[in-house]
C-alpha cells in the first residue's frame, strides 16, 4: 500500500486550497504522483516539500511562470532570479504608492493635479476679494500651464506671486471681474485695458521673467489654448485681455500673439 496523503491533506498542511494545489500542476509546478491502489493520488514528503517552495515563492511575488526555473536553478542563479524579482516588486510597489497619494489628493481636490505651492496661490485668491469664477479660470490655467508648458510653471506661479502681492493690480483684476457686467462695447473696457498695460510697463516683473517670456512666445499654440479656454464664458475679459496684450505690443513688450 502507497504512504503519503491526499490532495486534500496535502493542501491543508501546506496551508493552500485543493484548488491551488491542481493550479500547480496544470503549470507544471508540482509532479502529479501516482495513484495508489483504491485509484487517490498520494503525496509524498518530496511532494509536500515542492509545495511549500512553489506556494513560499508565489506568496513572496514571484510570477509562476519563473518559479520553476527558479527552484531547478543553481544557488548562484536563484540568487540572481530573486534579486531581478525584487526589483521588479519594488518598482510595483513604487507605483502602486503613487496611486494611492493620487487617491488621497483627489480626496483634496486641486492638489490632485497642482504642487502645494500652486494651491497655496488659489487658496490666497478669494481672501483678496477675488470671485470663485476668477479662482476657477486661474485653477485651470494653471493646470494646463503645468500640462502644456511645464518648464515655465514655476516662474508663471512666480508671477501670481507678484501679482497677488501687488494691492493696484488686485484692484484692477477687481473691476476686471466687475466689467463682465458691463456691455462689450462700453467705453471703460478700453481704460481699465490703458490702466492694466500702464501698470504692467510700470512692474515688468509681473509680466514674467525675460526667460518666462521667451518660453511663451515660442509656445504661442499652447498659450493660446491656455488663455481662450473660458474665452466663451468670459466674453468682456477676453476683450480686456486682448486690449491690453495690444497696448503692450505698442509699447515694445513682445509676448506670444493669439
Amino acid at each position: 500500500m502507497m504512504s503519503g496523503v491526499t490532495i486534500g491533506q496535502a493542501a491543508a498542511f501546506v496551508g493552500v486550497t485543493v484548488k491551488t494545489v491542481r493550479h500547480y500542476h496544470q503549470h507544471g509546478l508540482v509532479d502529479e504522483p501516482q495513484r495508489d491502489g483504491s485509484g487517490y493520488r498520494r503525496y509524498g514528503s518530496d511532494d509536500l516539500l515542492r509545495l511549500v517552495q512553489v506556494r513560499t515563492l508565489a506568496t513572496a511575488g514571484v510570477p509562476l511562470a519563473e518559479i520553476g526555473p527558479l527552484l531547478d536553478a543553481d544557488a548562484d542563479q536563484f540568487a540572481v532570479g530573486l534579486a531581478d524579482v525584487k526589483r521588479r516588486l519594488t518598482d510595483r510597489i513604487a507605483e502602486l504608492t503613487a496611486r494611492l497619494d493620487m487617491l488621497h489628493r483627489l480626496a483634496e481636490g486641486d492638489r490632485a493635479l497642482l504642487p502645494d505651492r500652486a494651491c497655496a496661490v488659489l487658496e490666497r485668491m478669494p481672501d483678496l476679494g477675488l470671485s470663485p469664477d476668477y479662482v476657477a479660470a486661474q485653477r485651470e490655467a494653471l493646470v494646463l500651464v503645468r500640462a502644456l508648458v511645464p518648464e515655465d510653471f514655476d516662474d508663471f506661479l512666480t508671477q501670481l506671486e507678484l501679482r497677488l502681492d501687488d494691492p493696484e493690480f488686485i484692484d484692477l483684476t477687481r473691476r476686471g471681474q466687475e466689467a463682465e457686467t458691463w456691455e462689450p462695447d462700453d467705453p471703460r473696457i478700453e481704460e481699465l485695458a490703458t490702466a492694466m498695460a500702464d501698470h504692467y510697463l510700470a512692474n515688468p516683473a509681473l509680466l514674467g521673467s525675460p526667460t518666462s517670456l521667451q518660453t511663451w512666445r515660442k509656445a504661442t499654440a499652447q498659450y493660446r489654448l491656455i488663455n481662450d479656454h473660458r474665452e466663451d464664458q468670459a466674453p468682456v475679459s477676453a476683450r480686456l485681455t486682448a486690449l491690453t496684450e495690444s497696448r503692450l505690443r505698442s509699447a515694445g513688450v513682445i509676448g506670444p500673439r493669439r
